[in-house]
């Protein structure tokens, strides 16, 4: 063990877990609240309850589930070990007798680990396992333990007659004893004596062995008929196999502990697996293609809320988008369903679509979307990458099940995994590890996940979402040819750890790594990602393409755009032709629909003309020409319109007065019958400016009735994004630490300092509030203030709860006492009437 994991030998051996946590300074003790956020949720009262939490079942659990495979084994390896152990034992059940020097020296961190999230106590030479985990990881007939161990012999044998097992000791070749309990430590004693034991089996016979040989790695388990086969007749009769229940037997712990030589599992597995790659690439390469993704992954984010800029799908009654609204937005997009569930979470997460909340609900792009489109390139990618690296939704989840056996939809509800933040930072994590411009074999990765948090029995959510996290990080140009690019380790707030691999090395080389894993980055703070994401963009900005101001017309009215527009010049263009193909460039095709929508949106030819000449890097081809012409000419003789309001009144001379007058120059009117007048202006801007004049109006339905409206509105209202669903309590900080183990070395204080007990009772160190009297505690509490003495006070407050308290008083008047509170670090006062008793303390309480 090395030097910083062992600590000092204390004078007396801890008798619980409480006397263990308090020998611990307050470092180790923040360690322990650090890793398990959940044992200061609320804060403990003092060190006993600390180390009740620490013990309960939810807690241990999820304990274990965050821990390594090898910090794992050596949990399971003391729950079938004696309890207590010795360090020395605990190496034989995990390096077997030949002592495995990779386990040898792995074993200490693991050891380390356990102690620190005290899930062991004790020193080398008294080893515990916390009582709840052995009571998960023990081996039970109903839940073998995952080392394929049974029970022990004095467990099996606990229901066997006493003649029985004089039976088998004499059979075992052992003298008999006068008592069960002697006759099964002589059998155990057989069983652990390496020597003896080959020398018991070596006069086995072949068959069973084999019998043996089955049952060894478990599960230890087997069934027997009422006339046993003579195989196993002879392991029977000699103890190696022992009767649990009618038709079974089980090959006890001993046995198969000499059978496995000494070790409790069948592979241990000291040290992490590597991550070993597949390809190297240059790094510019790597960051050149994960650079044109990024331009890509915006401009589908672009074109996805452009179809919703007005509007988009309806949302089902319990949330979410359709199947066939994610299928129309999937042939939109011209990607797979999963990938435009994708682009749809990701646009949500990061809060540029939402739905409206009208009482006809559909989704729509929010404000922050107009806000995002008006940033430069490398901010809006900076804003995408930042959502999805911290969000919990998980789009892969798409199109499955949830635990009621109801379709999960994209943008509804039940797709947060917790998890998910973890697994994707993780992934990350592992692949900024490797040298610049390699990318990993995705089995390694998934076996170094396994590793680093096994999964539980069934559970493959882990690696999906590890899965699912290198193909949207490639999606969206985070990864590139699946290398981490530059940006990416810049978005996690890392920078490259290893000089770029030469030339020659080939996929599959094997990649050096630390005898022990890194621990996981802790998650950045929200300032501290800001930061990352602002470096990201840096870095990201370089090498994005310039938008062009032109285009390139050809002769069979298309337009070839080579490379990514200028905002204007794309949204015209938008409008004036249709996209015919998207790539490296953009192919534009003419219509007479695509013009005549051009024309529609007030554009005239001489504009169409124009623009195109000032835009095209070829002169503007005469079929092009002819086409604006025609369709122009014709463009017009038919009117269809729309005002959006108007107004009407019986009173004809009461709407002339109202176009005669100035004000209404603003609301674009024009007369449309004698009665009738058509405004510009909406329904809201034409009753505000109505009344302005000093009019009354009122706004009627399509129905003629009396009724306010309001214009449709194209945006939600102010959304902000969903927010991670968090997995368990978050990581406390400093200060929150500081606070927290100050309260409870407070709380502690005040329950275990000894006191001065009257001089014919002996001395008490906690349990029942002290009793005095009224006259007692008011002339104590004087003479404290006088002599500046320590006292401990049983105190009621208002509410009725009771608590002790180590208090050294200050001052005493008007029935109250004011003192310096050492349980709660601060200056109070107390009702001497609520004060149930005092006592001087033993020693002054430590600071």
């Amino acid at each position: 063990m090395s030097s910083d994991e062992k600590r000092p030998e204390q004078p007396t051996a801890p008798r619980s877990l409480a006397e263990a946590l308090r020998s611990r300074d307050d470092a180790d003790l923040a360690a322990l609240l650090r890793s398990r956020p959940d044992l200061i949720t609320p804060v403990p009262t003092d060190l006993t309850q600390l180390a009740t939490r620490a013990g309960t079942r939810a807690s241990v659990v999820r304990a274990l589930e965050r821990l390594d495979r090898f910090a794992v084994q050596t949990a399971q390896a003391l729950a079938v070990a004696p309890d207590p152990a010795t360090y020395d034992e605990l190496l034989g059940l995990l390096a077997g007798d030949d002592r495995d020097p990779a386990v040898t020296a792995a074993l200490p961190h693991a050891l380390h680990i356990l102690r620190e999230q005290a899930l062991v106590w004790g020193a080398d030479d008294c080893l515990r396992l916390v009582r709840t985990a052995r009571e998960l990881l023990a081996p039970t007939p109903q839940h073998p333990s995952p080392t394929g161990l049974g029970p022990t012999v004095r467990e099996a044998t606990s229901g066997m007659s006493p003649g029985r097992i004089q039976e088998i000791v004499t059979t075992a070749g052992l003298p008999s004893t006068h008592d069960s309990v002697s006759a099964v430590a002589a059998l155990t004693d057989l069983f652990t004596d390496r020597a003896r034991m080959t020398g018991l089996l070596a006069d086995a016979p072949a068959e069973s062995v084999e019998v043996l040989d089955r049952l060894v790695w478990g599960p230890p388990y087997g069934q027997v008929t009422a006339d046993p086969a003579p195989r196993l007749r002879w392991l029977l009769d000699r103890g190696l196999l022992l009767p649990t229940a009618p038709g079974t037997v089980v090959l006890p712990r001993e046995v198969a502990l000499h059978l496995r030589a000494g070790r409790a599992h069948r592979t241990p597995e000291p040290t992490p697996p590597p991550v070993t790659t597949t390809a190297t690439h240059h790094p510019q390469v790597v960051d050149s293609t994960a650079a044109g993704q990024a331009y890509t992954a915006l401009a589908t984010v672009e074109e996805l809320l452009k179809d919703w800029d007005e509007g988009g799908p309806a949302v089902l009654r319990a949330g979410g988008l359709s199947v066939r609204d994610l299928k129309r937005t999937a042939v939109a997009l011209d990607v797979s369903e999963p990938v435009a569930a994708f682009w749809v979470e990701l646009a949500y997460a990061a809060g540029l679509l939402a739905s409206d909340g009208e009482a006809d609900e559909r989704y729509a792009a929010t404000p922050a979307y107009d806000e995002w489109r008006e940033l430069p390139p490398a901010d809006r990618w900076a804003r995408l990458a930042e959502a999805w690296l911290t969000a919990t939704r998980t789009a892969g989840l798409v199109g499955g099940r949830d635990a009621k056996d109801r379709t999960l939809s994209a943008l509804g509800p039940g797709l947060d995994r917790s998890a998910a933040q973890e697994v994707r930072h993780r992934v990350l994590t592992l692949l900024a590890d490797l040298p610049e411009g390699t990318a990993p074999d995705p089995g390694s990765l998934q076996a170094r996940l396994r590793w680093e948090r096994p999964p539980r029995a069934g559970d493959d959510l882990r690696a999906r979402l590890a899965e699912w996290t290198l193909t949207e990080a490639e999606q969206l140009g985070v990864t590139g040819r699946g290398a981490l690019s530059t940006h990416g380790r810049a978005l996690l707030g890392t920078a490259p750890k290893h000089p770029r691999p030469p030339a020659e090395a080939g996929p599959g080389d094997r990649l050096p790594f630390r005898h022990r894993p890194a621990p996981p980055l802790p998650a950045l703070s929200a300032q501290e990602q800001a930061t990352a994401t602002a470096a990201a963009a840096r870095l990201l900005a370089p090498l994005l393409p310039e938008p062009l101001d032109h285009v390139l017309l050809q002769a069979d009215l298309t337009a070839v755009a080579p490379g990514p527009l200028r905002r204007p010049l794309a949204d015209m263009l938008g409008v004036l032709a249709d996209v015919e193909s998207k790539g490296g460039a953009t192919v534009y095709r003419f219509t007479p629909g695509s013009v005549r929508r051009a024309l529609d949106a007030g554009r005239s030819a001489s504009d169409l003309h124009a623009f195109l000449a000032e835009h095209s890097r070829t002169p503007v081809p005469q079929p092009l020409a002819y086409l604006i012409d025609d369709v122009a000419r014709r463009h017009g003789h038919l009117r269809v319109g729309a005002a959006s309001a108007y107004v009407r009144c019986d009173d004809d001379a009461l709407l002339n007065e109202i176009l005669a007058d100035k004000r209404s120059a603003g609301l674009g009117l024009r007369r449309l019958a004698p009665t009738v007048l058509a405004a510009q202006a909406d329904p809201a801007a034409l009753l505000e400016g109505l009344r302005a004049m000093g009019f009354a109006p009122a706004a009627e339905s399509a129905e003629g009735d009396v009724l306010i409206t309001r214009a449709h509105a194209h945006r939600t209202p102010p959304r902000t994004p969903p927010e991670p669903v968090p997995d368990g309590p978050p990581t406390p900080d400093a200060t929150l630490l500081a606070a927290a183990i100050r309260a409870i070395r407070a709380g502690d204080l005040a329950t275990t300092t000894p006191r001065k007990p009257p001089a014919d009772t002996p001395a008490t160190t906690g349990g029942e509030l002290p009793r005095t009297g009224p006259a007692e505690t008011l002339a104590t509490m004087q003479a404290a203030v006088l002599t500046g003495q320590a006292l401990w006070i049983g105190y009621v407050n208002a509410e009725g709860a009771a608590s002790q308290r180590v208090i050294a008083p200050v001052r005493v008047e008007g029935g109250f006492v004011t003192a310096y509170d050492h349980t709660a670090d601060e200056v109070r006062t107390y009702a001497l009437h609520r004060i149930t008793g005092v006592a001087e303390l033993a020693d002054g309480p430590g600071d």
